[in-house]
């Protein structure tokens, strides 16, 4: 379970002196024991994969702020904590896959209603930002 792999990593960052993936895995672990009290259950690996993908999506857009207030200090720790969290997603697709994924599907003109079937599809396998910015632009044609 993945749960388990963060664990151990957590303890061999711990044993190797690595303060700030100790720092983040430890912060990690917190927020899926808080998801483990809102559902009452111990969590699937895809829970786990929406916890983690919840964590990174606050880095990036922890690196998006810091840029605009030109915080570059800020940033490189936002983006090496980003690094650590993204070893346990699954590969993100390119832009260019997520548009020939799109392409195969008979989309509705309506953008909430394309939404609703393409969303599911890339969870956890693409930011949902850039996602949402390609079905627009394919509806909008």
């Amino acid at each position: 379970m993945l749960i388990d792999q963060i664990k151990k990593d957590q303890i061999a960052a711990m044993k190797a002196g690595e303060a700030l993936k100790l720092s983040v895995l430890r912060m990690l672990l917190s927020a899926i024991n808080y998801k483990v009290i809102d559902l009452q259950h111990d969590l699937t690996d895809e829970e786990v994969l929406t916890v983690i993908g919840n964590e990174a999506k606050k880095r990036r857009e922890a690196i998006e702020s810091y840029k605009a207030a030109n915080r570059s200090e800020s940033i490189a720790k936002e983006q090496q904590e980003l690094e650590i969290l993204q070893a346990y997603l699954p590969a993100q697709l390119s832009e260019e896959e997520i548009r020939a994924e799109i392409a195969k599907l008979q989309l509705p003109a309506d953008f909430s209603q394309a939404m609703r079937i393409v969303a599911p599809l890339f969870k956890g396998r693409a930011d949902g930002s850039t996602v949402a910015r390609i079905v627009k632009e394919m509806v909008s044609q």
